[in-house]
């Protein structure tokens, strides 16, 4: 007889339905599916932009389950509770979800999968979330990779199977449980006036995201090494949003890329890069997963860090207030659309950690609040790379020039004027949108006068430097 006892399809950072291993799998048994996602601790302790769009990310894929027929049931608590809950409610034997790497996520799900195991329930995680499980890239002596280019050389030139197609029916049980109601939850709630702000700028949902992927190939790869570096155009993929919430699978992207590059697109390999540039940072994650909350390199533990974020120097870093251009058009870029540009994010942090010598945590908190593209791994990564105490990271005694930086990459100013307000005769409508997303109580207007520089480049560079040659590396 046919088991028609149903799965429990429990969707994380996986809000889509093409290429997805677990759904795949779970459909391909021929027994009804339960999709099921949970407002769990990992889920509600997310900074406020990435819940609100995390919550976006819920709605559309509850949308395109629908459309299959089938159905989102929403479910807030603690994961393991909520499960063994569904299972209690509908008699499923099985839960199937994909895996995440990150710690916070590896710790409930290795808690979650013994828990049911020891329940007899059939508990299985499938690969989807990157493009190479990180225990099965390996030097040559049998270790990890602790940097990036033998790592990128080891990975290129492997064969990875084609995306999968999405299911074209999801077979559903007879009695549906019980769902929350998205609205209830109020995911958006943290972002206060913020939110309708920086929501008007998300591409939300696995179809937006295959559309940006495809419109990214046909019309910008073939210029990705140049204009990328250059945040006053659209010289991105922009994917690190969907990537987030695995509206898209980066085995779809890699595809992509693929394509591109044997099209005569030579800049393609660039972005191949960059989608292992990403796969790195979750090896790291996996391996050393004191990259997400302490120093990699434990030698800067003694560094003489700022800690203070009631500091003068980190409010005005906060606010994009501290006087220098590049700095402060990429502060005021991440408030208005949940996002900043590559080349922004490596000169506010490079400033904050060496002009403004404060510890790396303060930026990858508030980082963490601020993006709706936050990844726990690419953030990590990210601000220990720029600070110096990560691996393979931009060495202690190179401090980018935030001044040459906006001259290099921004010659014509058209990334400052259009973030910084104050001193136009007409802002941009981009720049005063930063005054309606901030809170109020910052009391920040755009008739103020712009600010002279908290700590003026050369100043910090010294500074940067003395502190740094004080001590032995």
């Amino acid at each position: 007889m046919t088991d028609l006892r149903p799965i429990i399809l429990w969707f994380r950072r996986d809000l889509r339905l093409g290429d997805h291993n677990a759904l795949t799998a779970a459909c391909a048994t021929g027994r009804p599916v339960i999709p099921l996602f949970i407002d769990d601790e990992v889920a509600s302790g997310q900074g406020a932009a990435a819940r609100m769009r995390l919550g976006m990310s819920v709605r559309a894929l509850a949308d395109d389950l629908a459309a299959l027929g089938s159905r989102l049931i929403l479910r807030h608590g603690n994961a393991l509770e909520v499960i063994l809950n569904v299972i209690s409610q509908t008699g499923a034997d099985a839960v199937y979800w994909s895996r995440q790497y990150d710690v916070t996520a590896k710790a409930r799900d290795t808690a979650v999968k013994s828990a049911l195991k020891d329940d007899g329930i059939d508990a299985q995680s499938f690969a989807g979330h990157l493009l190479f499980e990180p225990w099965t890239v390996e030097t040559k002596t049998g270790g990890f990779y602790k940097v990036f280019t033998p790592m990128w050389k080891t990975v290129r030139g492997r064969e990875l199977a084609a995306p999968l197609p999405a299911p074209e029916q999801i077979l559903g049980p007879n009695d549906w449980p019980a769902s929350d109601n998205l609205d209830d939850w109020h995911m958006g709630a943290a972002m206060h006036r913020g939110g309708d702000i920086v929501a008007g700028h998300c591409t939300v949902g696995e179809a937006a995201a295959r559309d940006r992927s495809d419109e990214f190939i046909a019309e910008r790869v073939a210029d990705y090494k140049a204009k990328r570096d250059i945040p006053g155009v659209q010289g991105t993929s922009g994917l690190s949003e969907n990537l987030t919430y695995g509206e898209i699978s980066p085995l779809v992207c890699w595809h992509a890329g693929w394509r591109a590059l044997h099209d005569g697109k030579s800049d393609a390999e660039v972005f191949l890069k960059e989608l292992v540039w990403r796969e790195f940072a979750y090896h790291l994650s996996h391996h050393t997963p004191r990259i997400e909350s302490e120093n990699w390199k434990q030698d800067w533990d003694g560094f003489a860090w700022n800690t203070d974020e009631t500091s003068p120097e980190v409010i005005a870093w906060k606010q994009g207030r501290t006087g220098i251009p590049f700095v402060d058009a990429a502060m005021r870029e991440m408030y208005v659309t949940g996002t900043m540009h590559n080349r922004g994010r490596m000169i506010v942090a490079s400033y904050l950690t060496k002009h403004l010598l404060c510890h790396w945590k303060i930026g990858l908190d508030w980082f963490a609040d601020c993006l709706i593209d936050w990844d726990p791994a690419s953030n990590a990564m990210g601000w220990q790379w720029s600070a110096g105490s990560g691996p393979d990271a931009t060495p202690y005694f190179r401090v980018f020039n935030p001044v040459t930086q906006l001259d290099k990459f921004d010659k014509n100013r058209t990334y400052a004027t259009r973030w910084i307000a104050e001193g136009e005769d007409d802002p941009s409508d981009t720049a005063l949108s930063y005054f309606d997303a901030i809170p109020k109580a910052w009391g920040l207007s755009a008739s103020d006068a712009y600010p002279e520089p908290v700590v003026p480049v050369d100043v910090g560079r010294k500074r940067a430097l003395d502190a740094y040659q004080s001590r032995d590396f």
